[in-house]
């Protein structure tokens, strides 16, 4: 079974629509005895990064979430700003990330890109995996749905799953053992 962390923030009845859609289990957790016999984690995000981290700290869920994905291995996919809540670090806030990957989120600017961007990144871009086994398994030119202004910078290039353009290229999907994430909406 899915369970997706509802810590206050996200899409959570849209994942849930689609997996029930798909005849696929799925519960959402609001504290963390519900969240501890978790199979698999969906952690979603919407918003900036301060706020989701202050939000999932007061959840009360924090300490089993780490538990499950850090000493359990538990199986974790992260979305937008629940992708970026990975990191450890953020360029939009104060507060410290989960840092089950090694990253900063970092704002698109033009030190780093290109050229200037214009902000918020929205609307449909590709994608480009490194490889089709995992997250892009059977998918040919994969294309998603992007809202953002922050992208994760990975400390090593070999967590990047996939990279999109964005008048630069940038790390769109990441891994690191059971941790995964998508800075786009799948």
């Amino acid at each position: 079974m899915i369970t997706i962390v509802d810590y206050g923030l996200g899409n959570i009845q849209a994942f849930a629509d689609m997996y029930k859609r798909l005849n696929i289990e799925v519960r959402a957790a609001r504290t963390a005895q519900e969240l501890e016999d978790a199979e698999r984690i969906i952690l979603p995000g919407v918003g900036a990064f301060d706020w989701a981290m202050a939000r999932l700290n007061g959840s009360g869920m924090r300490d089993t979430l780490d538990h499950l994905v850090k000493d359990k291995r538990t199986p974790v996919l992260g979305v937008c700003v629940g992708m970026q809540m990975m990191a450890n670090s953020s360029d939009e806030g104060d507060l410290a990330g989960l840092g089950w990957i090694p990253a900063t989120v970092r704002r698109f600017d033009e030190a780093c890109f290109v050229q200037k961007t214009h902000l918020p990144h929205m609307g449909w871009n590709d994608a480009t995996p490194r490889s089709h086994d995992c997250l892009f398994q059977g998918m040919e030119d994969p294309r998603f749905y992007f809202l953002h202004s922050y992208y994760f910078a990975p400390e090593s290039d070999a967590h990047v799953l996939a990279t999109t353009d964005y008048n630069g290229q940038y790390a769109s999907a990441v891994r690191s053992n059971n941790v995964f994430g998508t800075q786009f909406h799948p």
